[in-house]
């Protein structure tokens, strides 16, 4: 049990349009594609170092990269992982994450963003949580713009 870890805020929505305001969370996710061939896998782009708990209001900075879906559980424990090894005593995650380099982080998430060829080994990365088919962009009106 890591109290540093405890106090973070990690924030996702499954669109760009920041209802769960990804862009502050200490972590943050939103949702995106990648495309893989003639496929799209559903995928998530990573905000780190957002902030509102100080009485700041900080957003978090972008990574280039996009996460397949089915693989943002393991990116966020390796960021957390990453954080525990590497903090200087007592080092909040935005003081470390403000450390570091963007490229660091991108680095650390290379091998989980490179998206798969699609064959029934990697079948799985091509549907999105909680579905049953393979994934596809649909565009319409989202429910939080009534």
């Amino acid at each position: 049990d890591d109290p540093l870890i405890n106090k973070m805020h990690i924030k996702m929505s499954g669109c760009p349009n920041g209802c769960s305001q990804h862009h502050i969370g200490n972590i943050g996710l939103y949702g995106a594609s990648i495309k893989a061939g003639e496929r799209t896998i559903p995928a998530y782009i990573a905000h780190l170092g957002g902030e509102y708990d100080s009485g700041e209001v900080a957003f978090g900075t972008r990574l280039k990269s996009r996460l397949p879906a089915k693989r943002v559980p393991d990116a966020i424990e390796r960021i957390l992982r990453h954080y525990q090894e590497r903090r200087e005593g007592g080092e909040e995650f935005n003081s470390f994450v403000a450390r570091q380099e963007t490229g660091h982080f991108e680095g650390l998430l290379a091998d989980l963003a490179m998206p798969e060829e699609f064959s029934l080994q990697s079948m799985n990365h091509f549907i999105d949580w909680n579905r049953s088919e393979p994934y596809q962009v649909i565009r319409g009106e989202g429910e939080c713009a009534v």
